[in-house]
């Protein structure tokens, strides 16, 4: 397939910058194979069954967004510059994986100064980014971090303006527990103590499962033919709980609903072939694209996607390209807001 097949006009007005307030008053798009129905992400438990049960990714996005200086003594005196820093990825040495603007401006050994209190030394360059040893580790580095960095937020929004205080709460999940995310799961920023009450009320259960989003969720597909693209790497995790508590719902006839692509990922990567989960740990590069079979998900909450982007592969794959297109044709009609901080779909591909 090719990637003008994922494509379509987006007004740049509906972009959005900042969520709804409450979280939960975001518009939710229920769509089927056949119709469609207007709702509002409270009203999230009317289309679920009792003993359905939603997949939710508990990563942290970490404030990965770093703005520094290198100073640098020499015989014309002393010299600095500004460098700006992403984090990407912990290393297995407990380095990190960065970004640096810009990279041409520091030579390995060099310290970059981040705050009084937090610096790294960079250790490696490579491939259009650099390795960090920072001078802080565990609670300490934490603490530091969250007080000198930014949220990453996504470059549609970043080059609308600039992440600011009030991200850290609003890109952030209720419920996020295990750092290492520098992107929001965001079909789960809809979700509030409103939502989660109703959702119990209904009867419907909820499991957590962690994938770290990276940065490469951002990234362009540059090629024209999709099965020349090389899909990114992301850690994740199913615990045991986890696994035992899908395949109980599955044995009692409840529907399997992640909400957000990175759950969906994980678990279809986790799956057998029949479905049937079990533990899992590791890096997952799944690329779901249109002809992929299912394993496990029987329905999406998601947000809306990017043109051309691999998640638009994804929703196209999930409910058929045809399908997705007339979705996506309503939305943009209706004034659904898109991308991250933008409106909920729910994508039911059976009737």
């Amino acid at each position: 397939m090719k990637l003008s097949d994922f494509d379509f006009d987006l007004p740049e007005g509906l972009i959005a910058t900042r969520p709804a307030k409450p979280r939960s008053s975001s518009k939710l798009l229920v769509a089927g194979p056949d119709g469609i129905e207007e709702a509002q992400a409270i009203d999230l438990p009317e289309f679920l069954n009792p003993g359905d049960r939603l997949v939710l990714n508990d990563t942290k996005v970490i404030p990965a967004r770093l703005s520094g200086l290198r100073r640098r003594s020499g015989e014309a005196g002393d010299t600095q510059a500004q460098i700006e820093a992403t984090l990407l990825d912990p290393l297995a040495d407990g380095s990190w994986m960065a970004l640096l603007k810009p990279l041409r401006k520091v030579r390995d050994g060099e310290v970059i100064w981040f705050s009084d209190d937090l610096s790294a030394e960079v250790i490696g360059r490579h491939a259009g980014t650099a390795s960090l040893r920072f001078n802080l580790v565990g609670d300490d580095f934490d603490a530091a971090l969250n007080a000198a960095g930014a949220m990453p937020l996504p470059p549609y929004i970043e080059g609308r303006r600039k992440a600011d205080a009030q991200d850290k709460v609003d890109y952030q999940t209720i419920w996020a527990r295990a750092s290492g995310a520098v992107a929001a799961p965001t079909a789960s920023l809809h979700f509030d103590d409103a939502l989660m009450a109703g959702l119990a009320a209904r009867g419907v259960a909820v499991t957590y499962v962690t994938l770290h989003v990276g940065a490469g969720t951002f990234l362009p597909v540059k090629v024209d033919d999709i099965a020349d693209h090389k899909m990114h790497s992301e850690r994740g995790s199913v615990s045991e709980a986890a696994a035992r508590e899908m395949n109980e719902t599955r044995a009692k006839g409840g529907r399997i609903v992640p909400v957000g692509t990175t759950a969906l990922r994980l678990i279809e990567t986790a799956a057998a072939p029949d479905g049937t989960m079990a533990a899992w740990d590791g890096a997952t590069d799944i690329f779901i694209t249109p002809g992929y079979q299912f394993k496990i998900a029987d329905a999406l909450m998601t947000n809306f996607h990017l043109p051309k982007s691999t998640l638009m592969m994804l929703v196209s794959a999930f409910m058929g390209s045809q399908r997705i297109r007339e979705i996506y044709a309503h939305a943009i009609s209706r004034e659904f807001r898109f991308f991250s901080y933008g409106d909920a779909s729910l994508l039911l591909p059976k009737g």
